[in-house]
């Protein structure tokens, strides 16, 4: 990443980030109606891949000591579409300005930014508004239709089918991307990143046999065999600089009452998983009575679902383990992922167990353990000792981890689902809160009361200015007047 294109960042951002009109932009003379896409696509990556820490609640790694947290407790209401007027404005305003200027070069990744958003959009709402989408400033359409999440998913599939079409071409030609942060350029290497991302998206889609004209399994299969991530360096992730407003999110951050999670913290020391060491710290008990920060027994987490007065508690008596200091101390931290080789090679995995390709399920699941542990050995600075190939060989090898084709399908998959889960600390988003609901793995703690939700209600604005669309929207869904949390959308039937 070079630091004179990221230090657009700021620029871009007031220009399409803080505005929901681009006559705004129009009619201020101290900013330009017309943008470079190279100055626009630095503040697209940017926000598509920092994945943000509010879905470590829900997902059981993380819990709050200083006050009661929504997500920790499952009871969030409502959520928000700012994604409409934010980062999708932004991609909206790319290819403008790309079709102004004759580079088409920019499709490809218009397409795939798209895709990326809607999908996940929709794995939180349900139906949302896409084909009628973004189309305010262009045909005046304010009062967007809600379009059925099939239809949804099948315009992701689609259009991330283009976006590899415009990628290959571009690759083929040896065209440079300007303004690209995460791969310097290389379409071929977005390309990669493109059709992974789309085995990615048929696996969500795994309690479905037919969306719309997509056959799953047989696209899974046909995409299986274009160029995929191969390796780490080809992974899609953002690194950051030591330069003000382009350094690691969580550097220097508060860190008041944000604790580790008891179910992450068992679920890692019972696979002695050595990771747990770079995501945690002992406890201030295990470290005053001397023990090593290999020891499993050092660490410990607080309960998900008690008050968090209880956990506070612990806090006090130091019987409950920090986030290791490591991520707010290193002004570059590591690359924040939006996807990599490590969650290919699981979703690879499963698709073998699933019957979707032919190939070597337990060559692809260790294949995965082994590129996280490769990927920390890399980023984790002092703690790179504690994640070689040794260690990751050693890991592979313990009872619950073993790749053992005598187990059932079903525990392959919990085998699977678990890896996937237990390195998106700090990356993941809310990828492991839907692959719980796809899958069921791995388990959540919660109250008897506060049942898992599918997904989050609708927002009060568009109940205020697009009701009738709203309402026929879950109407249609869930029944007449029943926007509930624990509606279950189209994609988990």
């Amino acid at each position: 990443m070079k630091a004179k294109i990221f230090m657009t960042l700021a620029i871009v951002g007031a220009l399409c980030c803080s505005c929901t009109s681009f006559d705004e932009i129009n009619n201020n003379p101290n900013d330009p109606s017309e943008v470079s896409p190279k100055l626009i696509l630095p503040n697209i990556c940017e926000s598509a891949f920092s994945r943000g820490t509010g879905g470590m609640y829900a997902d059981k790694m993380v819990v709050q000591t200083d006050g009661h947290n929504a997500e920790q407790f499952y009871e969030w209401n409502r959520g928000s579409f700012s994604t409409y007027d934010s980062e999708l404005l932004q991609v909206t305003k790319l290819k403008e300005e790309s079709d102004r200027t004759g580079e088409v070069i920019y499709d490809g990744l218009y397409h795939f930014f798209r895709a990326y958003y809607f999908y996940n959009l929709t794995l939180k709402f349900g139906d949302i508004p896409y084909s009628e989408s973004l189309a305010g400033e262009s045909k005046g359409q304010f009062t967007p239709k809600y379009d059925s999440q099939e239809n949804v998913f099948v315009g992701i599939l689609d259009e991330l089918k283009e976006s590899n079409d415009e990628l290959a071409q571009a690759a083929v030609k040896n065209e440079t991307i300007d303004g690209d942060i995460i791969y310097n350029g290389n379409a071929g290497k977005w390309q990669k990143l493109v059709n992974s991302f789309r085995l990615k998206v048929l696996m969500t889609l795994s309690h479905k046999g037919q969306v719309g004209s997509h056959n799953v399994k047989q696209e899974f299969l046909q995409i299986a065999g274009l160029p995929l991530i191969t390796n780490n360096s080809e992974n899609g992730q953002l690194s950051y600089i030591d330069q003000e407003g382009n350094r690691y999110p969580q550097f220097n951050a508060q860190w008041s009452g944000f604790y580790m999670d008891k179910t992450f913290i068992d679920r890692l020391a019972e696979r002695k998983d050595p990771r747990l060491f770079l995501y945690a710290l002992p406890t201030n008990e295990a470290a005053n009575a001397g023990k090593k920060v290999t020891d499993f027994s050092a660490y410990a987490g607080g309960d998900p679902t008690v008050p968090y007065g209880e956990n506070k508690n612990l806090v006090g008596d130091g019987k409950i383990s920090q986030i290791n200091s490591r991520y707010r101390t290193n002004p570059t931290g590591e690359p924040t992922i939006l996807m990599g080789y490590a969650e290919l090679q699981q979703i690879l995995a499963e698709a073998v167990v699933r019957g979707w390709i032919q190939g070597d399920a337990k060559q692809y699941y260790e294949n995965g353990v082994k590129a996280s542990f490769d990927w920390y050995h890399t980023y984790a600075g002092d703690y790179s000792q504690y994640v070689t190939d040794e260690a990751a060989s050693a890991y592979l090898q313990g009872d619950k981890v073993k790749w053992d084709d005598q187990l059932s399908n079903e525990q392959k998959i919990e085998r699977i689902i678990f890896q996937k889960y237990c390195v998106s600390f700090f990356q993941g988003g809310w990828d492991p809160f839907f692959e719980h609901l796809r899958t069921g793995y791995p388990e959540f703690a919660h109250l008897a009361d506060n049942p898992i939700p599918y997904r989050w209600m609708y927002p009060d604005t568009e109940n205020k200015y697009n009701t009738q669309n709203v309402e026929e929207a879950v109407k249609s869904q869930f029944g007449e007047n029943n926007d509930k949390i624990t509606a279950m959308p189209w994609w988990l039937k």
